[in-house]
């Protein structure tokens, strides 16, 4: 019998567990839509939804409760002050899971899961930041500097 069990274990502990959920919520809330497994993006969307919902009422204390899920100051300034007037008219339902085929190596299933009127440019977000570190890191006169 199934009694008790009320979330999924993704073969994890539960520390382990806990930072793959805020990691994901984080990068979730700065590029507005990520690529993962399908059972990882049914345990996100839950916790993505009542973040949000979280950051709608501007108080100090849900702020507060906000910081100690995401450990992120930026991202919890991005759910205060641009998701929650973006998604102010909307009861519920910010995110939606769209099945993305199966990965090659390993045949694991995957999913793409965005926020629901998303600003799409927010997924170029430091994409060219490091194309230009690896960039400048391979170039040849920084290797000769490095051997004088």
């Amino acid at each position: 019998m199934r009694h008790g069990l009320h979330h999924r274990k993704l073969n994890r502990t539960s520390e382990h567990r806990k930072s793959l959920i805020k990691n994901l919520l984080n990068s979730l809330i700065k590029y507005e839509q990520i690529t993962t497994t399908l059972p990882k993006a049914k345990v996100l969307k839950p916790k993505i939804d009542k973040v949000i919902t979280l950051g709608k009422k501007d108080t100090l204390s849900n702020k507060k409760n906000l910081f100690s899920k995401l450990q992120d100051k930026i991202n919890t300034r991005k759910v205060t002050n641009i998701l929650s007037k973006r998604y102010l008219n909307r009861k519920g339902g910010y995110s939606r899971i769209i099945k993305a085929g199966f990965r090659y190596g390993d045949g694991a299933s995957l999913a793409i899961i965005e926020l629901v009127d998303r600003d799409v440019n927010a997924k170029k977000l430091n994409v060219k930041k490091k194309a230009k570190e690896n960039k400048s890191e391979t170039t040849p006169e920084n290797f000769k500097e490095k051997k004088k």
